[in-house]
C-alpha cells in the first residue's frame, strides 16, 4: 500500500486515511451492487469486444458476467481498466484488455521492487550486523569505542518470532497514523540491540572507557525515496504510541509507548469522552522529534488507538538504545548517552579489529513477506538502497540498474515499467498489466515459486486482502499484491481514487496457477467520504475472486 497522492490540500488528511482503508474492505462474500445500464468507455477506444486487437486485448467477451457489471458501474463512467489472465502452462492469454498500456501501479509495484533484491540477495541471504572493540582492551575494559556496523536489516531483530519467522499484523503499525485499526507485533523493537548487548557481556567486557558509535557509512539516505531507508532501522524508524480511554468521562487517557529510549520524552494530554463521542488524537513532535506530546480526546467505550512518531535521526537513536541495552547487561559505558553518534572517531575499516557481538537477521525471505503481505513502504524502498550496495555503491540511486539487469535476465520486458521509488508511491511510477504478469510469470518458472506465491496477501486470509471475500469460493484461493493512489478532488467535493490495482496468481487447481493483473486508473467516488474508496477496492477484490472461480 503506498501513500496517496494529493493533488488537493484540502484532502490531505481524508486522502491519506483512505490509502489504509481500501484494502481493510468490507468482508462482503459479492460484490457491491452494479447498475448494468452504463457501458464501460475506455480510453484509447477499444476494438470491438470479440475481436483482439493487435496488442492482445480480447475487450470484454467471455469474461464473467460479474466482472461486466461491476466495469459497468457508474463509479467508472470516466476511468480506465486495464485486465490481463494468463495460463503461464500453455502461454494462453485468457483474458486481456489493454494490457501494454501504462497504468498507476501504486503498491503492486513492489512486485517488482521486492524480486529485485529478492534474486539478487537470495532468498537465503541474512543481514549479520556485527559489532566491533575498536581500541586496547585490559581484561574487562575496553579503552576505546565500541562500533555498530550497520547492514540495512529491516527490522533488527524487532519482529522476529522464537521459530525465526518474522511477524506482522494485516493492517501495520506503520499505517497507524492513516487508519485507527493498524495493530502492533508482540515482540520486543529493541530485541536484536539486547542481544548485542549480552553478547558484549559475554565477551568479558563489563567497562567501555570510550564510546559507542553507529557506523551508517552502508549507503547515504536518499530523501527521494519517502520513507527514507537508513541502514540502521530499529522499529521501522517509530516511536509506538498507544492511547487507551481512563476509567470514565473526563478522565485523563492512558497512554503507552515503545521504544523507550532517552532522550525521547513523551507527554500526552489526551482526555477521555463519553461513549460514542468523537475520538480525535493528534502528535505533536519537536526538538528534532525528541519531545512529543499527545493531544485531543478518546471515546469510553473506543479501543486503544495507535499513533506513531517518526524517529528524527535513527543512528542517534540507534546509539542510546545500545548504550542503555549495555548497562541493562552489565557494561558500563563512559561516554554521556544523549550525546551526538561521533561519527569523527570511526576507524577507515575493521581489519585486524575483534568482532564482539553480532546480530544475524532471519532469511530475507521473510523481510519480503513482510512488505508484500502488509505493503512495506519502507522496506520496498530499502531494496532499492541494498541493491546498491551489490554494486558496491552507498548511493541508492544506484540500485536502479542492478534492478534493470535482473529484469532483463528474468525476461521481464522493463520498459514497460516507470519507476523512481521502490514502493510505487512516486507520481512518475507506471506499469503495463504486461509488465507485472511478466514478473509473476518468471517467478513461477524458479525453486521459489511457492515461496514467492505464498508471500503475497491471501484472499480472505491474511495481509491487505484478510477481510477481503471471507466467506466466498476464491477465499484461500487468490495469492495477490494490491495497490492503491487515492487524493482529493476540491473542485467536485469527493476523491480522486488515481488507481486500485490487484496482481498475483489465481489457483485454478490441479497445479495451476495463472497469472494476473487487474487495475483502474482514474474512478471518482460520490462524495469525500473516504469510506466510499472501500466499494472499489472490494471490486478489485472481487474480479479477482471471480476470475478464479470462472472456468
Amino acid at each position: 500500500m503506498s501513500r496517496p497522492i494529493h493533488p488537493a490540500p484540502l484532502r490531505r488528511g481524508m486522502a491519506a486515511a483512505c490509502a489504509a482503508l481500501l484494502f481493510v474492505a468490507l468482508a462482503s462474500g459479492t460484490a457491491t451492487g452494479a447498475d448494468p445500464t452504463p457501458t464501460l468507455t475506455p480510453t484509447p477506444p477499444s476494438p470491438s469486444p470479440t475481436t483482439p486487437s493487435a496488442t492482445g486485448d480480447t475487450g470484454l467477451a467471455g469474461l464473467d458476467p460479474r466482472i461486466r457489471e461491476i466495469m459497468r458501474k457508474p463509479d467508472y463512467r470516466n476511468a480506465q481498466w486495464g485486465l490481463l489472465q494468463t495460463d503461464p502452462d500453455s502461454g494462453r492469454v485468457v483474458h486481456s484488455l489493454f494490457p501494454e498500456q501504462f497504468f498507476i501501479p501504486g503498491s503492486t509495484a513492489k512486485l517488482i521492487s521486492v524480486s529485485g533484491p529478492w534474486h539478487t540477495l537470495g532468498a537465503d541471504h541474512r543481514f549479520v550486523t556485527p559489532l566491533y572493540a575498536v581500541g586496547e582492551r585490559d581484561g574487562a575494559t575496553l579503552t576505546g569505542d565500541l562500533d555498530l556496523v550497520a547492514q540495512g536489516d529491516l527490522t533488527m531483530g524487532g519482529r522476529t518470532r522464537p521459530d525465526g519467522t518474522v511477524a506482522y499484523t494485516d493492517l501495520d503499525h506503520t499505517y497507524a497514523n492513516d487508519f485507527p485499526g493498524a495493530t502492533l507485533t508482540p515482540e520486543n523493537p529493541l530485541a536484536g540491540i539486547d542481544l548485542l548487548a549480552r553478547q558484549v557481556r559475554a565477551s568479558g567486557i563489563t567497562r567501555v572507557d570510550g564510546d559507542v558509535i553507529v557506523d551508517s557509512r552502508l549507503f547515504l539516505p536518499d530523501p527521494e525515496l519517502v520513507p527514507t531507508p537508513t541502514p540502521l532501522i530499529i522499529n521501522d524508524n517509530l516511536i509506538d504510541l498507544m492511547t487507551t480511554p481512563g476509567d470514565r468521562p473526563g478522565a485523563d487517557a492512558r497512554l503507552d509507548w515503545r521504544p523507550k529510549v532517552a532522550p525521547y520524552q513523551v507527554t500526552s494530554a489526551v482526555k477521555t469522552v463519553a461513549a460514542g463521542k468523537p475520538t480525535a488524537v493528534t502528535v505533536t513532535a519537536t526538538d528534532g522529534g525528541t519531545r512529543i506530546h499527545l493531544t485531543g480526546t478518546i471515546a469510553a467505550d473506543s479501543e486503544p488507538l495507535l499513533r506513531t512518531s517518526p524517529i528524527g535521526d535513527p543512528a542517534a537513536f540507534g546509539r542510546v538504545a545500545l548504550i542503555e541495552a549495555l548497562e541493562r547487561a552489565g557494561v558500563h559505558v563512559t561516554a554521556d548517552p544523549s550525546g551526538a553518534n561521533p561519527v569523527g572517531r570511526l576507524p577507515r575499516d575493521y581489519a585486524g579489529r575483534p568482532r564482539v557481538a553480532a546480530y544475524t537477521s532471519p532469511p530475507y525471505a521473510q523481510y519480503a513477506k513482510l512488505i508484500l503481505k502488509v505493503s512495506h513502504n519502507l522496506g520496498a524502498n530499502l531494496g532499492i538502497c541494498l541493491l546498491a550496495v551489490t554494486a558496491k555503491s552507498d548511493q541508492c540511486p544506484a540500485g536502479f540498474p542492478v534492478l534493470a539487469d535482473f529484469l532483463d535476465q528474468a525476461g521481464v520486458d522493463r520498459e514497460q515499467a516507470q519507476l523512481m521509488d521502490g514502493r510505487g508511491g512516486n507520481p512518475a511510477d507506471r506499469a503495463t498489466p504486461q509488465v507485472l504478469v511478466q514478473m509473476l510469470d518468471y517467478w513461477q518458472r524458479t525453486p521459489d515459486a511457492r515461496l514467492f506465491r505464498e508471500a503475497l496477501p491471501i484472499l480472505g486470509v491474511d495481509g491487505l486482502l484478510a477481510e477481503n471475500c471471507r466467506s466466498c469460493p476464491a477465499r484461500g484461493k487468490v495469492f495477490a499484491k494490491t495497490g492503491a493512489a487515492v487524493g482529493g478532488d476540491a473542485l467536485n467535493d469527493r476523491l480522486a481514487v488515481g488507481a486500485i490495482t490487484i496482481a498475483g496468481y489465481l489457483d485454478k487447481g490441479g497445479g495451476r496457477f495463472d497469472t494476473f493483473y487487474a487495475g483502474v486508473n482514474g474512478a471518482s467516488t460520490p462524495s469525500a467520504d473516504p469510506t466510499e474508496v472501500l466499494a472499489i477496492a472490494n471490486d478489485l477484490a472481487m474480479i479477482a475472486a471471480y476470475l478464479q472461480e470462472s472456468s
